[in-house]
C-alpha cells in the first residue's frame, strides 16, 4: 500500500511548518494506527508518503479505506491518494523491500483520484464480494516505468462510511478463550531491558499459542499498546479478547523481577497474579525460565475460569465447547459416578461436533479408566469402546499435543503398543512443552512402558509446571510405582503420601504404600494403607488388577501387594 499528500509541495510552499506537524499528526494518529490494526508493517515514509506490506490484500484494502475516511470525516485538512498492488518483493538487507509489486502501487497512488484509493487487478480478484464496498473499473492504466499495462479499480465514492463503520466496531469475542499478552512495562530505565522484556513477552505469545483451545492476539497487536496508559477494558473491546496478560520487568543488583497479572477484561476481576526474581545471567535462559513459569500458571487458571462459566450456563444454551468444559471438570474425579457424568457429557459433545478429536479423546480416556479403575459393568464394550475413540481422535486431530497425549495414555494401557505410544507421547509434548497433560501422560505412558527413569523425569516436569493442578496426586502415584521398580522404596513412600494428601480417597495411592512398606519390611504400615485400598475399592483383587492392562512392567508392585497380604 502507497499512499501520498495531495498537492503538498505547494502546501508546503504556503505554509511549511504547518504542513510538516499536519502531516506527523495524521502519520501518528491515523496512518499508524490504521495499520497497527490490520497488522500492516511501516516500510518506510518519505516527507509526503508512506510506504507499507500487509498479510493480504483484504487487510491493505481495509486499512486504506478506514485511513480515507477517517479523513474525510475530519480528521486532517491534508488529503491522500493511496494505491494498493498484490505482487512479489525483494527484502533487502536493511529490511527494506524492492521490485515490481511495490513499484506498482507507487505508481497506482500517483494516478488515484485525490481523497481516493486505487487498486490493481490482482487485489481486486482477491478482495471482490470479500467486502462491503464497490469498485469502478478504470480500465488499462499505462503507468510511468512500467513496461504492460495494468487494469485498475477505484474504490467507489461513496462506499467508505458503510464500511469504515463496520471495520471500526468492535470484533465479537470468538467461540473460545481469547487472550492477549500485552508488552510488559520495563521498570528499569535500561534499554537493554527492553530488548529482554520484549522478547519474552514474545515467547509467552508463542507458547500460548500452542494450546488449540486458545485464541491468541498475535504480537503486533498486542504490540501497538506499547508505552501507553491502558484501560485493560478498552484492550479487550479494541482486540476482541476475553483475557488479558499484563506485567513488568525491573533490574536491580544482578537481578530481575517480573511480575505478571491476568485480568478479564470483560468484569475487570484480576484472575492470577505472581512475581518472579531470577538471576540476570544467560538471558535466552531466563526468558524460557519465565516464559515456562508464566504459561504454566496462567493457563490452569484459564481452564478452571473457562470451566466454571460453563458449569454457570442454562443447558439449552449449551455448545458442544461447553460440555467439553463440563466432562473435563468431571473427568478430574476419581470416582465411579465422576467417569461416568464425563463420559455421558463428552458424547453429548459428541453429538454436536461429531469431529471434536479432544472431546473423543478424553471420552476414550475416561472409557479406560472404567477399566483401569475396575468401574466398566462390562470391561470388554469399554475397553472397545476406548480404542475406536482414541482412532477417532487421531483420525480427527493428530497433530494436537492434548489429544495425543490422552490417546497414548488410553493407548498404552487398552493395546500395549509401547513404541507407538511412547513416539506419541513425545510427540505431544514436543509439539507443546507447556502443557501439564503432556507431560503427565507422558509419564504415566512411560511407567506401563517399563521405562521408569524417563517416567519420574516426565512426572518431575510435570509437578513443577502445575503445582496446584487437579491431576497431581495421580502425577504422585505415577512417579510413586515408577520409583517401586527402581527399587526406591523410601521416596515412593513419600510420593504416595503426597498423592493422599491431596485425595485421602485415591485407592491408586494406597496401592502404592502398601507395596512399598511391604518391600522395606514396615508390615503393620503395610497392612494399614492395604485395609484402607479394600474400603476406597472392596472389589480389589490382585488378578483383576493386573487383567485391567498395563501391569506387565509392574513387577515390584505387585509383589509387594501379594506380600502385603491383598486378595489373589
Amino acid at each position: 500500500m502507497a499512499a501520498d499528500v495531495v498537492g503538498y509541495s505547494a502546501l508546503m510552499q504556503r505554509a511549511e511548518e504547518a504542513t510538516y506537524a499536519e502531516f506527523e499528526r495524521l502519520k501518528r494518529e491515523v496512518i499508524e494506527p490504521g495499520l497497527s490494526r490490520y497488522d500492516g508493517r511501516l516500510i518506510k515514509t518519505t516527507g509526503d508518503g508512506a510506504l507499507a506490506e500487509f498479510a493480504s490484500p483484504s487487510a491493505a484494502v481495509r486499512c486504506a479505506v478506514e485511513i480515507q475516511e477517517s479523513i474525510a470525516s475530519g480528521r486532517s485538512s491534508l488529503k491522500l491518494r493511496i494505491g494498493v498492488n498484490l505482487g512479489e518483493v525483494i527484502v533487502g538487507a536493511d529490511g527494506d523491500l524492492f521490485g515490481d509489486g511495490i513499484n506498482i502501487a507507487v505508481r497506482l497512488e500517483g494516478v488515484a483520484d485525490p481523497g481516493g484509493i486505487l487498486i490493481s487487478e490482482k487485489v481486486y480478484s482477491e478482495v471482490e464480494g470479500k467486502l462491503d464496498a464497490g469498485f469502478e473499473d478504470r480500465g488499462e492504466q499505462q503507468l510511468k516505468n512500467i513496461a504492460k499495462p495494468v487494469r485498475a479499480f477505484a474504490v467507489r465514492a461513496g462506499a467508505f462510511s458503510a464500511l469504515s463503520d463496520r471495520l471500526s466496531a468492535a470484533p465479537p469475542l470468538p467461540d473460545k478463550p481469547s487472550i492477549a499478552v500485552l508488552p510488559f512495562e520495563n521498570m528499569s530505565g535500561d534499554p537493554e531491558q527492553e530488548y529482554f522484556s520484549d522478547g519474552m513477552v514474545e515467547e509467552i505469545i508463542t507458547a500460548l499459542s500452542r494450546f488449540k483451545w486458545l485464541f491468541v492476539i498475535a504480537r503486533n497487536s498486542s504490540f501497538t499498546f506499547k508505552g501507553k496508559a491502558v484501560d485493560i477494558k478498552e484492550v479487550g473491546r479494541r482486540l476482541g479478547v476475553r483475557y488479558v496478560l499484563e506485567g513488568s520487568v525491573r533490574k536491580a543488583a544482578g537481578k530481575v523481577r517480573i511480575t505478571g497479572q491476568l485480568i478479564d477484561a470483560i468484569t475487570g476481576a484480576h484472575i492470577w497474579a505472581d512475581r518472579f526474581e531470577r538471576d540476570l545471567t544467560d538471558v535466552f535462559a531466563l526468558q524460557d525460565e519465565v516464559t515456562v513459569a508464566v504459561v504454566s500458571a496462567i493457563q490452569p487458571k484459564l481452564l478452571q475460569t473457562e470451566i466454571a462459566m460453563a458449569t454457570r450456563r442454562r443447558p439449552e444454551s449449551l455448545t458442544a465447547y461447553d460440555f467439553h468444559l463440563r466432562a473435563m471438570q468431571q473427568s478430574y474425579l476419581t470416582t465411579r459416578e465422576g467417569v461416568a457424568e464425563a463420559l455421558r457429557l463428552a458424547h453429548r459433545a459428541l453429538e454436536l461436533d461429531p469431529r471434536f478429536g479432544a472431546v473423543a479423546a478424553l471420552a476414550g480416556l475416561c472409557r479406560m479408566r472404567n477399566v483401569v479403575w475396575g468401574h466398566a459393568v462390562d470391561s470388554q464394550f469399554d475397553r472397545k469402546e476406548a480404542v475406536r475413540l482414541l482412532h477417532l481422535a487421531l483420525s480427527v486431530d493428530e497433530g494436537d499435543a492434548q489429544t495425543l497425549a490422552w490417546v497414548s495414555i488410553t493407548s498404552a494401557h487398552m493395546i500395549g503398543d509401547y513404541e507407538s505410544e511412547t513416539e506419541m507421547a513425545d510427540r505431544a509434548v514436543a509439539l507443546n512443552p507447556n502443557l501439564f497433560d503432556a507431560w503427565f501422560c507422558r509419564g504415566w505412558v512411560y511407567k506401563v512402558a517399563g521405562l521408569p527413569e524417563e517416567a519420574i523425569r516426565s512426572f518431575e516436569r510435570a509437578i513443577r509446571m502445575s503445582p496446584v493442578d487437579p491431576l497431581l496426586h495421580r502425577s504422585f502415584t505415577g512417579m510413586g510405582y515408577a520409583l517401586i521398580e527402581l527399587g526406591r522404596f523410601d521416596e515412593a513412600i513419600a510420593a504416595g503420601k503426597k498423592a493422599l494428601r491431596q485425595n485421602p480417597s485415591f485407592s491408586t495411592a494406597y496401592r502404592c504404600l502398601a507395596s512399598a512398606f511391604t518391600h522395606l519390611g514396615r508390615d503393620a504400615e503395610a497392612r494399614e494403607a492395604a485395609a484402607h485400598l479394600l474400603e476406597t475399592d472392596p472389589a480389589f483383587t490382585i488378578s483383576g488388577y493386573v487383567a485391567r492392562g498395563g501391569q506387565s512392567n509392574s513387577k515390584l508392585l505387585i509383589e509387594g501387594l501379594r506380600k502385603a497380604g491383598l486378595p489373589e
